[in-house]
């Protein structure tokens, strides 16, 4: 039996880390590999949960190595990217396997992983001004900043179409959203 890579995208703030904190707390046999990046930590972050936080240098080392299944530069040219030795590992070992990836990841790990082991979910926010609100409320943005949030919210909606899925991200319902993107990722394990 071979494993399933499900990615999760969506504009920062649409909930993706909401509905992977969900899916960690009921199956523990699911794998979530974590992504790198070059980014500061925020106060709260620890390194090793969601982020392992690495220099540039080393970054662009490991990118020289062939080490990242996809990786990107993103707000403020901070780099992020995906290991690719964890998710191959668990892949061949028959594991599903759940991934927040950047919109510009999606790609390319297309070329690299056959699309009867992939399926990409888009979380969708109904519009920007919904948006904003969520990225200000979780905290302060320089105006030039919110800016290049925008100018991606614009990129990564009509990316959103190249996903299998898009699931829709209403502000109260956070429980829904969870449980549909759920639904989607236990039909397609039983597709396996």
């Amino acid at each position: 039996m071979t494993g399933k890579l499900f990615l999760i995208l969506g504009s920062s703030g649409s909930g993706k880390g909401t509905v992977l904190n969900n899916l960690r707390r009921k199956y523990s046999k699911f794998v979530f590999p974590l992504s790198c990046t070059t980014r500061l930590r925020r106060p709260m972050e620890q390194d090793g949960e969601i982020y392992h936080f690495i220099a540039r240098e080393e970054f662009e080392l490991r990118i020289k190595k062939g080490d990242f299944l996809e990786y990107a530069v993103v707000h403020q040219n901070n780099y992020y990217g995906t290991l690719k030795k964890p998710i191959i590992e668990a892949l061949d070992a028959g594991k599903t396997v759940i991934r927040e990836v950047d919109v510009q990841g999606l790609r390319s790990i297309r070329k690299l992983i056959p699309s009867t082991q992939l399926v990409s979910i888009f979380l969708m926010v109904p519009d920007w001004d919904t948006l904003q609100a969520r990225i200000l409320h979780r905290s302060k943005m320089a105006v030039d900043e919110l800016q290049r949030r925008y100018a991606s919210f614009l990129m990564e909606m009509t990316w959103g179409k190249e996903c299998d899925y898009q699931v829709e991200s209403l502000d109260g319902q956070v429980a829904k959203l969870a449980a549909d993107v759920e639904k989607i990722i236990l039909q397609e394990i039983e597709k396996a």
